[in-house]
């Protein structure tokens, strides 16, 4: 068994090494994942973007969210936030599942294009209310 590890030991050892290379080198340049904010990324803040209500089960009609809009940072690459604008850029509370209290507190999730990376939001969560 010992001879199976130890023969051959620099080829076994030279091709860890070309593997991890060619893993690298496909994984740099195949652009999958969200863009880290750095020096080849463009950042960009949008404010008064309104925040939308989502439930899966109950009227929205009768829910008041206070603040009704938020300011979103976000980033990437330079040709991707070339051609984004506020209206690609979705604020939202989600009330699937929610009881039916009278006012509560709910996190703003928010919806970008592909490859925008989103750095924060402010406020990062809202007061919903719900009038009956």
């Amino acid at each position: 068994m010992r001879d199976w590890f130890t023969n051959d030991i620099y080829w076994k050892g030279f091709s860890i090494f070309m593997a991890l290379g060619i893993w690298l080198t496909v994984h740099k340049f195949s652009g999958e994942g969200a863009p880290t904010p750095g020096l080849l990324s463009v950042q960009d803040t949008y404010t008064n973007v309104s925040v939308s209500v989502v439930s899966g089960s109950g009227d929205v009609h009768s829910v008041r969210i206070v603040p009704s809009v938020v300011t979103v940072a976000v980033s990437g690459s330079p040709d991707v936030m070339a051609a984004l604008d506020s209206e690609r850029i979705h604020a939202f509370v989600n009330l699937t599942g929610a009881d039916a209290a009278q006012e509560m507190k709910r996190r703003v999730e928010v919806a970008t294009p592909p490859r925008v990376t989103i750095l924060s939001v402010n406020p990062p969560a809202v007061t919903v209310t719900t009038t009956k």
